[in-house]
């Protein structure tokens, strides 16, 4: 009988500071093994569309992604099997050939800005945490993101923010902080919340390797 996997799903808004809690917590578990699956990743093959159709996706919308691969995979590892996880390709707006082995551990964390949205998502995990940020904080860190590290211009960040992500955030993201165990405000800067999160996930590990 194997010790099923701790899962951690980490929500909240584009720029909220989601991977730095994430990068946080892991940091707090080198004695552990454990792994952070992005729900980035799980964007829908759109290989079987046309280019110009592909560059209207609304990235930040629930049906941009393949909740059904994610949950496929999510319970793959939790039977302790390995998964072929997908990488996207936002030059091309669909799914790389291209995929990353990844190995089941004792912990799991699903980061993604809607990974409380869907309740079969949600019924997989153990704690639920949606990191809560100001949204000016979190248009400013977008923008720095999106021009350094995908080419954008300051123009098209903000029209898409303005006309696309505020929008889906306060319809689709925002609601979902009710589903929330617990809500961390300020990011990876909070370091209580991140002590408070480390120390409820050894809980858990510890009680499940006393009852195998």
């Amino acid at each position: 009988m194997f010790e099923k996997p701790v899962v951690i799903g980490v929500a909240g808004g584009t720029g909220s500071g989601k991977t730095s809690v994430t990068r946080s917590i892991i940091d707090q578990f080198e004695d552990k093994t454990i792994l952070m699956i992005e729900q980035d990743f799980y964007y829908k093959d759109q290989s079987d569309l046309p280019f110009e159709e592909r560059l209207k996706t609304n990235y930040d919308h629930p049906l941009a992604f393949d909740n059904d691969l994610l949950i496929d995979h999510l319970q793959k590892l939790l039977n302790r099997e390995s998964i072929q996880k997908p990488v996207y390709d936002y030059a091309l707006h669909t799914r790389s050939d291209e995929k990353i082995r990844v190995e089941p551990k004792d912990v799991i964390i699903l980061e993604g800005i809607l990974v409380l949205e869907d309740e079969r998502l949600r019924e997989l995990m153990d704690i639920k945490v949606f990191v809560d940020t100001d949204a000016d904080l979190r248009i400013i860190r977008r923008i720095t993101r999106d021009i350094n590290e995908r080419g954008r211009t300051i123009d098209s960040v903000i029209d898409q923010y303005v006309n696309v992500v505020r929008p889906m955030h306060l319809q689709f993201v925002e609601p979902t902080k009710r589903y929330a165990n617990i809500i961390v405000p300020e990011g990876g800067e909070n370091l209580v919340a991140i002590d408070l999160l480390t120390t409820k996930i050894r809980s858990i590990l510890a009680e499940r390797a006393k009852s195998q």
